[in-house]
């Protein structure tokens, strides 16, 4: 069974960093993309960032500049680097995994169970 599991969350006050990090077990053979989403209260889940397995990055445009995505592909793993934190950084923030290459079959897609980050003014 696929699981992605997030640590790193917590929190900070404005102006801080946090790194989120996830890994990915099972018995998975390659990952297309990886990527996090957030969710605020209230709020639908919205793209952050999203990697590649050949490192092709895509960025929402409140984060671009202030968040780096990074991945190891030989560990199935995928990193979230937030400098610059503010108030509206504050959401549960959720890994995800596409195109996921099992002993299983091919999953399209899987998400962790979410780690929640606090920015404080």
């Amino acid at each position: 069974q696929v699981q992605l599991v997030e640590s790193g969350g917590g929190l900070v006050q404005a102006g801080e960093s946090l790194r989120l990090s996830c890994a990915a077990s099972g018995s998975i053979f390659s990952i297309y993309t990886m990527g996090w989403y957030r969710q605020a209260p209230g709020r639908q889940r919205d793209l952050v960032a999203t990697i590649t397995r050949g490192r092709n990055t895509n960025y929402a445009d409140s984060v671009k500049g202030r968040f780096t995505i990074s991945r190891d592909n030989a560990k199935n793993t995928v990193d979230l680097q937030m400098n610059s934190l503010n108030v509206e950084d504050t959401a549960v923030y959720y890994c995800s995994a596409d195109q996921l290459l099992t002993a299983g079959g091919l999953l399209p897609k899987v998400w962790g169970q979410g780690t929640p980050v606090t920015v404080s003014s």
